[in-house]
């Protein structure tokens, strides 16, 4: 029997706010354990939680990028559970009346599109943090950090419309990219700030009916993402062909050993007691202020994409692999206005400099190598001035000194030998040394004028004009 996998994400966003959702607390990462915390987060008796407007302004701002309805009324609701990093012993989440109902996300995977549906937006608040001693020389004890209790969350929530371990992989690259876009979450995934629920079943193809789901739970890499999903497929599908029932469970990915381990029964909505929280009134969000956040919004991935593919003249997978991290876009358009040839901009920004932004593990905006730098480089080799072999050593030493290019060309003597005679002189003295490749040419072997092409190159320095030499090489190789 051959099985298909449903897979649905549940994805939680810290957003970039000064303060907590409910108080007035730094939501600052990396302070000293319990700096960051009041009354109103620490969950004592008598606080009255005060919704930050900011975390609503950025709710609204995600809603509208992913197509979503804003809701004209919403509220909050207690979620009741018992953690030790839970002060209040409940979470301020939203249950009936999200902020954002629908919407979705178009992903492309091997040149055809996918829309991926979204069920909810909701606001909640995060817990904090279990810090256990063995981590600390204290292997019998746990600590508790609350700096990030009550820090604001988006919670956003898939359909099950995900087939396959890589389509889950391509939403969450999606969604990551939408949110930096909107500037409403630094998507620090190492820290925490973006994170991710996989719920993943199996049923036979053709069948209808949804299989029996574990979650695996607090995924904070693409990879392992990835992985541990397609783990679970195999899993759930070997324990199916073997007679056995799927549980329905929470489980965690191992990524040590590649595996997922159960880690609890999976709770349903009835489990948690959800109920009005009391202390924070339904509220209205009007046509008025929704009209103005859409008039805020960037322009977005899909919409910056067409336009590189329009302005620019470039190919679709260009375009989408510029526009896929919005600081990787601004430097690239930042480079390629007034560019000759965008594409040849293109082709250096995905090569050269995302390999360095992934060596130095800085932004493109860090690099010593400017967008004007880059430009100028590309000008240079537009003019003839340098060789597509030397643009690579001046780039190098770019990136090395941040020494702008035609400095790098002036100090290092790097001009393109355009003479035909100084050339000429080479190539004469290379033909005279190997007869035998040049008989071979004679003889209809047309690639032996590649390996000529790179003798006359190696003693020039890769200073002389491909064009010239290979021109120069045709006419006295045909004699």
């Amino acid at each position: 029997m051959e099985f298909e996998a449903v897979i649905g994400l549940e994805t939680h966003v810290q957003l970039s706010t000064k303060s907590k959702i409910f108080c007035a607390c730094s939501t600052a990462f990396g302070a000293p354990p319990n700096a960051n915390t009041c009354p109103v987060c620490l969950g004592m008796p008598g606080v009255l939680p005060v919704l930050n407007e900011d975390v609503l302004r950025r709710a609204v701002m995600v809603g509208l990028a992913t197509g979503c309805r804003i809701a004209e009324r919403t509220k909050f609701d207690r979620k009741n559970y018992f953690y030790p990093d839970l002060p209040k012993g409940y979470q301020i989440s939203q249950y009936d009346m999200p902020i954002a109902t629908g919407g979705a996300i178009t992903i492309t995977l091997d040149d055809t599109e996918k829309v991926i549906g979204l069920t909810r937006v909701h606001m909640e608040e995060d817990a904090g943090k279990l810090i256990h001693g063995e981590n600390l020389g204290h292997p019998d004890s746990s600590y508790v950090d609350l700096n990030r209790a009550g820090v604001p969350l988006l919670e956003i929530v898939s359909e099950p419309d995900i087939r396959s371990a890589e389509e889950a992989k391509k939403y969450l690259e999606k969604l990551k990219a939408i949110l930096e876009y909107l500037d409403v979450s630094d998507c620090n995934m190492e820290e925490g700030s973006l994170r991710c629920d996989a719920n993943v079943s199996i049923r036979p193809k053709g069948q209808k009916e949804f299989g029996t789901r574990a979650e695996i739970k607090n995924m904070n890499s693409f990879r392992f993402l990835q992985r541990a999903i397609e783990f679970e497929i195999a899993r759930q599908t070997q324990v199916v062909t073997e007679g056995g029932r799927v549980i329905q469970e929470t489980r965690l990915y191992d990524s040590a050993r590649d595996v997922t381990v159960s880690m609890r029964g999976k709770e349903e909505a009835h489990d948690y007691r959800y109920f009005p929280e009391p202390d924070l009134p339904l509220f209205t969000v009007s046509p008025e202020y929704v009209a103005a956040v859409r008039a805020s919004l960037p322009e977005l991935p899909d919409d910056k994409r067409r336009r590189f593919e329009s302005d620019y003249a470039l190919p679709r997978y260009d375009a989408e692999v510029l526009t896929a991290s919005r600081p990787v876009a601004d430097y690239f358009e930042a480079a390629a206005k007034g560019a000759a040839n965008p594409k040849i901009i293109s082709n250096w920004v995905m090569g050269d400099i995302l390999r360095l932004v992934k060596e130095r593990n800085m932004p493109p905006e860090a690099l010593p190598v400017t967008p004007a730098m880059l430009r100028e480089m590309v000008a240079l080799m537009d003019e003839g001035v340098i060789s597509g072999k030397i643009a690579k050593t001046v780039f190098e030493e770019m990136a090395a000194s941040g020494k702008t290019p035609r400095a790098i060309v002036a100090e290092q003597g790097l001009t393109q030998i355009t003479d035909t005679s100084a050339i000429e002189a080479e190539v004469d003295k290379i033909i005279a040394a190997n007869p035998d490749q040049v008989a071979s040419f004679k003889a209809g072997k047309d690639k032996v004028l590649g390996w000529f092409v790179g003798q006359v190159m190696r003693a020039t320095k890769g200073k002389a004009s491909p064009d010239v030499v290979n021109q120069i090489l045709k006419d006295k190789l045909s004699l």
